[in-house]
């Protein structure tokens, strides 16, 4: 029986587990399914990922469609309910990230302090407060600039797999969810547990290619776990306060290039005292950041953008 909002709740979590395991068989399809030869090497490999990836974002992007209660399936109406927009891009760049750079207070500061103590020392041994050693570390990072975009590993991590997660894990996944009739803060919860899921694959992967033993395997994981439902929850409450896909992608960008945030460092406390002021200004700045009219020209008084948080509850169509 569906909701008022034209979507049950049974269908929209069923798409939803779908999708979720959708995107993680696919990346093992040509081997499993389709029987294809390994690749030659581990580009190609990571390449052939790449295209399974890509392949089923857009398979969840399609079967949302067809799903979502909405008037009309053109793209003009189906890339907002997505996130997929161009307007205030400038807005939904500079302030998630900034925002994300605040619980990362603690690993900015460690990073601070080690390129204090590296010119300090290229300072005494050259006998000179130049500017050399600002001059020296910026040309070598223009000269690993090249290889770096040349590293597959480094597409993967901050390229490939923020943006096909954040169109299924989000952008798919929580219209669906909201449309279904669940609140603003089950969705949150909820959508991050998909997320999680998705990544059991790597126990797998970590048990056999690593030859971890199961124990350690399984603290690795449920590490890895914990820290997707926490940033999965994260990335949840941007895209349903923005309205935007691109917050919790550069978000997710961000977080995958700092790794896990540093909380104390041996050789300074005060990198406990960055990482506690920073968590307070995030957690003071998270909703006036992430206030939807940042992010839109117009609000209609919904507490997001997209008017979803009604879809549940009104007799009729959605506003789309």
């Amino acid at each position: 029986m569906e909701e008022e909002g034209g979507l049950s709740k049974p269908v929209a979590m069923i798409a939803c587990i779908a999708m979720a395991l959708l995107y993680v068989a696919i990346l093992y399809a040509p081997t499993l399914v389709l029987r294809l030869p390994p690749p030659p090497s581990f580009n190609n490999y990571m390449v052939r990922r790449f295209i399974c990836a890509i392949i089923s974002s857009i398979l969840s992007l399609f079967v949302s469609a067809l799903i979502l209660p909405v008037r009309t399936r053109a793209a003009a109406y189906l890339f907002p309910v997505y996130g997929i927009r161009a307007d205030h891009s400038w807005q939904a760049v500079t302030i998630p990230l900034f925002l994300t750079s605040l619980m990362y207070a603690g690993s900015i500061f460690l990073k601070l302090l080690l390129l204090i103590d590296s010119w300090r020392q290229y300072s005494s041994s050259s006998g000179s407060l130049s500017f050399d050693l600002c001059r020296n570390v910026l040309l070598r990072f223009l000269g690993c600039f090249p290889t770096i975009l040349s590293n597959v590993l480094v597409w993967r991590t901050c390229i490939v797999a923020p943006l096909t997660e954040e169109l299924v894990f989000r952008a798919c996944m929580i219209p669906l969810l909201l449309c279904g009739g669940l609140k603003i803060y089950s969705v949150i919860l909820l959508c991050p547990v998909f997320f999680s899921l998705a990544h059991l694959n790597h126990f797998m992967e970590i048990y056999y290619k690593q030859n971890y033993s199961i124990i350690k395997a399984s603290q690795v994981i449920g590490l890895q776990l914990g820290y997707t439902v926490i940033f999965g929850s994260y990335a949840s409450f941007l895209f349903i306060r923005t309205g935007h896909i691109i917050p919790p992608v550069i978000a997710h960008m961000y977080c995958n290039f700092m790794g896990l945030p540093a909380l104390f460092s041996p050789r300074s406390g005060w990198v406990s005292v960055a990482v506690v002021m920073g968590l307070v200004a995030f957690f003071y700045l998270l909703l006036p950041a992430t206030s939807p009219d940042l992010y839109n020209d117009r609000i209609d008084n919904c507490s997001c953008w997209h008017g979803y948080c009604s879809w549940g509850q009104e007799t009729g169509k959605s506003p789309l």
